[in-house]
């Protein structure tokens, strides 16, 4: 799942009782996915479920073998700053720099890709029965009641990165000038969209532990090192 169910902020971080949003087609179509594996908890207590609602993986394995290849125009932020470094395309577009964020530009949290692994493989040792049980904890506004054999985690590192920190940071673990130009704001862009993941510490054992650098320098071994550079 992702956490692009919450939607809009009522406030942040996100944790797992934030309000979801149903009003984007994306965002419902994951929504309609959690609300199917929750009615399936809900029928069977023969399942263990868990939905883990993750935030903006980046990065690469470390061995520099294994990475995202985006076919045509990159739609997230990393790979394209790292096509950016490579000359593959001429600059970064910047959209609003207008925001309420420490520099005016968006503000998201970005989990390493590895990071986001382990969190997979703490959730099934969780649902083996290698964990304690979980806390209570209330569904979403408008959420159905959560059956105690489904449960719902957030994944992130629980910090926000700006479009131009990310930025600075792919330029140090380069050696490489990223080049930017500011546009105007897209329509539907938060200013500022992070998690806040206690939970997975305290139910799952796990937390995010890869900084900032590792994502941009694993990213940039993929790009200029991989089996596509």
């Amino acid at each position: 799942m992702f956490s692009t169910v919450y939607g809009t902020p009522k406030y942040l971080p996100f944790d797992e009782a934030h309000p979801t949003d149903a009003t984007h087609p994306y965002r419902r179509s994951k929504l309609h996915i959690e609300h199917m594996l929750h009615d399936l908890a809900a029928s069977d207590p023969s399942w263990q479920i868990a939905c883990l609602r993750y935030f903006n993986p980046v990065g690469a394995h470390p061995s520099g073998l294994i990475g995202e290849a985006p076919q045509g125009t990159p739609n997230n932020l990393m790979p394209y700053v790292a096509q950016v470094a490579t000359g593959q395309r001429p600059h970064l577009n910047v959209f609003g720099n207008d925001y309420p964020t420490l520099d005016g530009t968006g503000v998201r949290d970005y989990i390493h890709v590895m990071d986001l692994a382990e969190g997979h493989l703490a959730a099934l040792n969780f649902l083996s029965g290698h964990s304690p049980p979980p806390p209570s904890l209330p569904a979403a506004t408008g959420d159905p009641p959560l059956p105690t054999n489904h449960h719902t985690f957030n994944l992130g590192t629980g910090a926000g990165t700006s479009v131009l920190q990310l930025l600075e940071a792919f330029e140090a673990a380069s050696g490489k000038t990223i080049p930017y130009q500011i546009g105007s704001r897209r329509p539907g862009d938060l200013a500022a969209y992070y998690a806040n993941a206690h939970l997975a510490k305290k139910v799952l054992g796990w937390q995010a532990s890869r900084s900032l650098h590792d994502m941009c320098a694993s990213t940039w071994r993929w790009q200029n090192e991989g089996p596509t550079a």
